[in-house]
């Protein structure tokens, strides 16, 4: 990934904290077809490893978990928030006419061996994990122990394990840094005007790119 040294984001921290308010990621694998590229929500264990471990699971019918190479590495993409900037919003524009139009946004990416799982205990902890996880905020929570018991062990056999150890990652955040000060000024004027939820985010992030990645 093209990372000048303003948009670079070096915390292993956050770069953790991307992949947890992001977890849908494009997971990079290869068959003999080629490259491949399959969307899965995984999560961080920031315990284990140097860098943490990912874990996901996938469904048994998804050939990416047999196609690729055994414990060879794999790329996962972890995309967070992103907006398109106009110039009219720059100072610059008013002082020179000198800019043209860019997009800001976050992304973590991370690379590993994939390792894949059968055991049915271990898939059982890990929906049981990701679940409770992102029902969290939910009035009524729901779990997997709501589900008739032999209803989950149908699912858990249709079902695969992987897990990416990460042996190197790298994070970007390109939130405005590289502009002058009345530029990301008027960025964060032009965006909180748009309204949406996306566009309000970006521009608290290009206010602070430090500590709402």
């Amino acid at each position: 990934m093209y990372r000048p040294p303003a948009f670079r984001l070096d915390g292993l921290d956050e770069q953790h904290e991307v992949i947890r308010r992001h977890p849908l990621a494009t997971l990079i694998t290869r068959s003999g077809e080629g490259v491949v590229a399959n969307h899965i929500p995984f999560m961080i264990d920031a315990e284990r490893g140097d860098k943490g471990v990912l874990r996901a699971h996938v469904a048994r019918a998804n050939p990416l978990w047999g196609t690729h190479p055994s414990e060879s590495e794999v790329l996962v993409i972890f995309a967070g928030i992103d907006h398109y900037i106009s110039p009219s919003w720059y100072a610059t524009k008013r002082e020179t006419g000198k800019v043209v139009p860019t997009w800001n946004y976050v992304a973590v990416h991370a690379w590993g061996p994939l390792q894949v799982f059968e055991d049915p205990e271990w898939l059982r902890e890990q929906i049981g994990a990701l679940t409770a996880l992102h029902e969290a905020e939910s009035a009524a929570p729901w779990a997997v122990t709501d589900a008739p018991a032999d209803f989950i062990a149908g699912q858990i056999k249709s079902i695969v394990g992987i897990e990416v150890p990460i042996t190197r990652i790298e994070g970007k955040v390109k939130a405005s840094q590289n502009r002058p000060r009345g530029d990301r000024e008027g960025v964060v004027e032009g965006l909180n005007a748009r309204g949406t939820q996306g566009a309000r985010q970006m521009a608290d992030l290009v206010a602070c790119p430090r500590t709402k990645a």
